[in-house]
């Protein structure tokens, strides 16, 4: 191979880890593809460090060549790190070429989500199948979908105009626990503990604890530690939100119910 050929696997292969990385997929995961790629075309020298905020990746063999990539902006879209990893399974077999592969990258990463009103609703559905779960009757259910939909496009908007996502889900959960309260003076529901608790399922990080324990028992402890931190400032910031509207409530109006 060239200078050039092995400068375009590598990046090739920080595309492909990058895109694993910021759609939810563990940080060794990304190391993994990154290495599997490069070892395909006999870069054996290759070293990759993920966190999830970043990729290094550099051949000590290439002149000391090194790639950075930041990644500021994460998300979860199992999809897309289902096809990343068909695409490193082609690559490692050679049935995609380097002029392809990057082409192919381009089409997964730029590969549009669901509408936000799909969304919408089955973030609805999956707050009122909570609380039905946790004990709510008929009435109850039909509130927890529509507060769960409000809750997730509150958080939406936030997030659209701040950078940071704890204030995205303190303002969410405020919502939720206000909206519901609201639903409870009007004598429309009855059980405001099982509704609350089923809004906010949805903004819970169950994917970022998961992935933060994986990356701990594989040895990743950097990416373990700031996952698990996440994790818990996002449902800190939940139970902020939450706790401040009822205990405001108990203050304003003398009592949650």
């Amino acid at each position: 191979m060239t200078e050039k050929e092995k400068k375009t696997l590598l990046r090739i292969a920080l595309y492909a880890g990058e895109i694993i990385l910021k759609n939810g997929g563990e940080t060794y995961r990304s190391e993994e593809t990154i290495n599997l790629i490069c070892k395909s075309r006999n870069m054996e020298h290759v070293n990759s460090f993920v966190t999830p905020t970043g990729l290094f990746i550099s051949d000590d063999r290439l002149d000391g060549i090194s790639f950075i990539k930041r990644v500021t902006n994460r998300t979860i879209n199992l999809d897309k790190i289902s096809k990343v990893n068909n695409f490193s399974r082609k690559f490692v077999a050679g049935e995609i070429n380097q002029d392809d592969a990057i082409k192919i990258l381009d089409e997964i990463n730029e590969e549009k989500k669901y509408p936000n009103i799909t969304k919408m609703v089955f973030t609805g559905f999956a707050a009122a199948f909570f609380s039905l779960l946790y004990g709510a009757d008929i009435i109850d259910f039909i509130v927890s979908f529509i507060v769960g939909m409000m809750g997730i496009l509150i958080n939406w908007k936030i997030e659209g105009v701040s950078k940071t996502n704890f204030i995205a889900n303190i303002i969410s959960g405020a919502s939720i626990a206000g909206l519901v309260l609201i639903a409870k003076r009007l004598n429309i529901v009855s059980n405001i503990d099982m509704i609350i608790v089923g809004a906010i399922m949805p903004l819970v990080p169950g994917l970022a604890l998961t992935n933060g324990l994986r990356d701990f028992i594989s040895g990743d402890l950097v990416a373990g530690v700031t996952r698990v931190a996440e994790a818990l400032m996002i449902a800190i910031s939940i139970a902020v939100g939450v706790g401040t509207i009822l205990k405001l409530s108990v203050y304003i109006l003398g009592g949650v119910v």
